[in-house]
């Protein structure tokens, strides 16, 4: 079984820096309350990490 993340974005991106914005837009998120699952690689918890403050995640077992 794979780990997955499901990612929700809680906070809006208005008043963002742009590479806050470009990283939401790079996880397939866009506004807030909108989910998406990514495999959990260290590269996408960075990405989580780099807008943590914006985000909530859980990990998932698929």
């Amino acid at each position: 079984m794979s780990q997955k993340l499901k990612i929700t974005q809680v906070r809006s991106i208005i008043d963002r820096p742009k590479d806050q914005k470009a990283t939401i837009k790079a996880l397939g998120l866009g506004r807030p309350n909108y989910s998406v699952l990514h495999n959990d690689t260290p590269q996408i918890r960075g990405m989580v990490n780099k807008v943590k403050h914006l985000v909530v995640f859980e990990a998932v077992k698929e």
